[in-house]
């Protein structure tokens, strides 16, 4: 029977838990509570255009690094968000804002 050996939260509002698997592996689980974010970007969306009133920046999107995590498990294997070249997290934020499926990390209208 799997254990809970010891829980964090973390600086980012993610809590991650340690768990001894009963073969003695050990499993890091980490988990965030997406609501309220989704619920601000929703506002944001709405909110205006997203533009600075002098019109040279503009803001697009809002997503937790625990999101970030899992785009680079899906693209590399490792979790390491950071650790990806600036082209390639640059390619998949524009694939993964400009669809559909990630909408609600999008706070203002347009694509990338």
């Amino acid at each position: 029977m799997a254990k809970v050996r010891a829980t964090e939260w973390n600086a980012d509002a993610t809590k991650t838990n340690y768990i001894q698997e009963s073969d003695g592996k050990l499993t890091v689980n980490n988990q965030q509570n997406l609501n309220p974010l989704m619920e601000r970007n929703k506002k944001l969306y709405t909110h205006n255009d997203g533009y600075t009133k002098s019109k040279d920046m503009r803001r697009v999107a809002s997503i937790p690094p625990i999101i970030l995590q899992i785009w680079s498990k899906e693209y590399n294997g490792s979790n390491n968000w950071w650790g990806l070249p600036k082209e390639t997290q640059k390619k998949i934020m524009r694939t993964k804002l400009n669809s559909s499926e990630f909408r609600y990390f999008r706070t203002s209208e347009g694509s990338l």
